[in-house]
């Protein structure tokens, strides 16, 4: 079986026995505060386990990091940006999930030396899964896809500015409003690298770069002929020195969104300055 359909397979079994049988049936007891605003569930951690060991399996050789491990021993993030890993978000979206809604899904992604090789993005509740390989091209359920504007008469852009200061937020959304329709945010990075690619989204900003949040989508989304990158405009790698994320449909959206998003009086560029 080739690898893309092997990985396809792991996900949906663990999608299958661990995740959608809790939707909507957690305990209290299975559900746990990580951090400030973050959530982890029972799900998180068992179905974590079951795509590690089942990528293991696979024999590639290539070191694992799931959220959750990391979360456990940052350490294990020493390095992500060299040789062959495995990506594991288990479950994005988790707090969706928790409470009983969507969006939420399960991402993978292989990559090597920083440059992801593979990605695959799973939705559970519908069995949606969109995948792409660097070169070659993105796909969901099989089908090619290109990556198309939304139409709307202003560029529809998920601004994931939550974690930032409240006064730098407004300053973000003040920015936005001169030539962006600002959309909610789905709060799941599995649904937002997709909905750029099929014409929901033109845009998305996210401020935290988490490997196993963005490695899978923004080679999706770069596959389907949108663009990716940092605050600063370099592209968007594993392991990479830059903050922040800007994700467009197209690259002339992108230009058109970091006009806006990433020009001085927003502040996102002087933070990405102030973090190098």
């Amino acid at each position: 079986m080739p690898l893309h359909e092997e990985v396809s397979a792991l996900m949906r079994m663990v999608a299958a026995e661990v995740m959608m049988p809790r939707f909507r049936g957690l305990a209290d007891a299975e559900i746990a505060i990580k951090s400030a605003g973050e959530v982890v569930t029972i799900v998180d951690r068992e179905a974590e386990l079951r795509l590690h060991d089942g990528l293991a399996a696979l024999g590639l050789g290539a070191r694992i990091i799931g959220e959750e491990a990391a979360e456990e021993d940052p350490a294990l993030l020493d390095g992500v940006g060299e040789g062959l890993v495995w990506l594991i978000d288990p479950l994005d979206g988790t707090a969706n999930f928790a409470g009983g809604r969507a969006p939420f899904g399960m991402m993978v992604a292989l990559v090597e030396n920083g440059s992801t090789v593979a990605g695959w993005i799973l939705d559970p509740l519908n069995g949606r899964m969109c995948h792409a390989v660097r070169g070659m091209g993105a796909t969901c359920d099989g089908a090619l896809v290109r990556a198309r504007p939304s139409g709307a008469p202003r560029p529809r852009a998920a601004l994931g500015t939550h974690f930032l200061a409240p006064d730098h937020r407004a300053r973000v959304h003040a920015r936005a409003d001169l030539d962006l329709d600002v959309v909610p945010v789905p709060r799941c990075a599995a649904a937002s690298y997709p909905r750029l690619a099929h014409g929901e989204d033109d845009v998305a900003l996210f401020q935290r770069i988490l490997p196993w949040d963005h490695a899978a989508g923004a080679l999706f989304v770069t596959e389907a002929g949108g663009l990716v990158t940092h605050w600063d405009g370099s592209p968007w790698r594993v392991g990479g020195r830059g903050i922040g994320v800007l994700a467009a449909a197209s690259p002339w959206l992108w230009e058109r969104a970091a006009d806006v998003l990433l020009h001085p009086a927003a502040g996102l560029v002087e933070e990405d300055r102030l973090a190098a």
